[in-house]
């Protein structure tokens, strides 16, 4: 009997060690990556060889496939303008036609311009709420410090941790939902770049009102994708706010609020104003319905 209660503790004791040290490995790795991926900024540009894809001139890159699209979009117009005489339909003036597509022309080869500035602005905003915080609770707004917040909170000091009780499960909970958030944002991070990479065409596409309708999809989806760093700003300084000194059940339920609301936060802004979903368990199930 005593040698079956020896084999459990064994048993225990590993399960427990294992799980400390994905979640130590968590802690140190994964929040600092969180930062670079989720509060972008400028920098995501000065990159030679994103800058190269998406051209140095209007003679490489995307930027020469956007504009030898012109050629297309004016055959497109004189074919409208010629059916329009025998159609009878009504079609836009030559002259107001030329002039939006200078305008949009100059706009679609400044787009990364243009891109770089809401990028800049989104950034203060949210390095803004970040600096407010950081006056308010004397320490930097950031996932790198949550988990210094979060350890005081939920211990898991050697010999004392295990994965068979409530700050167990809650650990796992907020480990889990940490390394999905990672995912999430890192689709993000990379969407985008994609959406950078397309500003060209969505700029060309005003143009032509047949073809506006792609620059509306195109600024939706790339705002919603800007402001999920204002909203993670927002939440990680309510976050901050929370008194973790009392280390009571209702303080780790409210943590674990917000951290759903960190995985949520592209749901909540796409329901707000439109735009893409880079949520991991949506991808997941995505992929299942299509399999089956």
């Amino acid at each position: 009997m005593e040698e079956e209660v020896n084999i459990t503790e064994l048993i225990v004791n590993a399960i427990n060690t294992i799980f400390q040290t994905i979640f130590s490995s968590i802690d140190n790795n994964l929040y600092s990556i969180l930062d670079n991926i989720t509060f972008i900024n400028t920098d995501i540009l000065n990159n030679s060889y994103f800058r190269n894809i998406f051209g140095t001139s209007t003679t490489n890159g995307i930027l020469l496939i956007a504009n030898s699209l012109i050629l297309g979009f004016l055959l497109y117009y004189c074919i409208r303008l010629l059916l329009s005489n025998l159609l009878i339909t009504h079609v836009e003036r030559p002259t107001s036609f030329i002039f939006k597509l200078i305008i949009y022309c100059i706009c679609m080869n400044s787009s990364i311009f243009i891109c770089e500035q809401f990028i800049f602005f989104t950034s203060c905003l949210s390095s803004s709420m970040q600096e407010v915080g950081s006056n308010l609770f004397g320490t930097t707004i950031s996932f790198s410090n949550l988990v210094d917040k979060l350890n005081t909170l939920i211990q898991i000091e050697e010999n004392s941790f295990t994965i068979f009780s409530i700050d167990g499960l809650l650990k796992s909970v907020i480990s889990i939902s940490f390394f999905n958030l990672t995912f999430s944002y890192a689709i993000r991070y990379i969407m985008i770049k994609v959406f950078i990479l397309i500003s060209p065409f969505a700029f060309l596409s005003l143009s032509i009102s047949t073809t506006s309708s792609f620059f509306k999809a195109w600024i939706k989806c790339f705002i919603s994708l800007m402001l999920v760093q204002i909203l993670v700003a927002l939440v990680l300084l309510v976050i901050f706010s929370i008194d973790f000194s009392n280390n009571s059940i209702f303080s780790k339920f409210l943590i674990c609020g917000a951290i759903f609301a960190l995985l949520k936060a592209n749901s909540y802004v796409r329901e707000f104003m439109g735009g893409i979903n880079t949520d991991l368990t949506n991808g997941f199930n995505g992929i299942r319905s299509f399999i089956k």
